[in-house]
């Protein structure tokens, strides 16, 4: 057993109790955990956000959309209240505009659609205290996929899955965008 002879070897040369190599590990153990943060790295759905939004509405056409339901969830996750008031609120995310549009990219021969572009757009702004945080913006995702008339069932179901997941998208950018307040 060549490991055994090398580990006996090692071990005689080290000193016994010996007090560096435990300094050694934990300084290397305390390094590990604050390069994560020194860099911004939040846990997901953890972004941490300035006081203004600490009591937060969301003002929105379609309260049941999957992003409003998705920016109320961040937020929340953030820490932040919701009020169902604006006049309540420190801080007030206006949802101007939240839509998705389909379009056809390629047909078959039969002219029957085989791909689609999938595209979420959410047009928002955010004031607090009487004045505009964010101006009116707009931020977009997009995904394609493939369409089969044979598998129309599963493939509505993964349009509801894309539409959720670019929702999710949209919802970390603007999460991104309020942390930078």
């Amino acid at each position: 057993m060549w490991w055994s002879e090398a580990r006996r070897a090692r071990d005689a040369r080290a000193p016994q109790g010996a007090p560096g190599r435990a300094a050694g590990l934990a300084a290397l153990a305390l390094l590990a955990a604050a390069l994560p943060a020194g860099c911004g790295f939040h846990l997901q759905g953890r972004t941490p956000l300035p006081a203004a939004f600490k009591v937060s509405y969301v003002d929105a056409r379609d309260q049941q959309s999957d992003f409003v339901q998705g920016l109320r969830t961040a937020l929340l996750n953030a820490g932040m209240q919701l009020t169902g008031q604006a006049p309540d609120a420190t801080a007030v995310v206006h949802v101007i505009d939240d839509k998705v549009t389909q379009r056809v990219l390629s047909v078959s021969p039969d002219n029957l659609p085989r791909e689609y572009e999938l595209t979420y757009t959410v047009r928002f702004s955010v004031n607090a205290a009487g004045k505009d945080l964010i101006e009116p913006q707009e931020v977009t995702a997009t995904r394609e996929y493939s369409f089969d008339v044979s598998a129309l069932l599963a493939k509505d179901n993964e349009e509801d899955v894309l539409r959720a997941a670019l929702a999710h998208d949209l919802v970390d950018v603007v999460m991104r965008r309020l942390a930078r307040l």
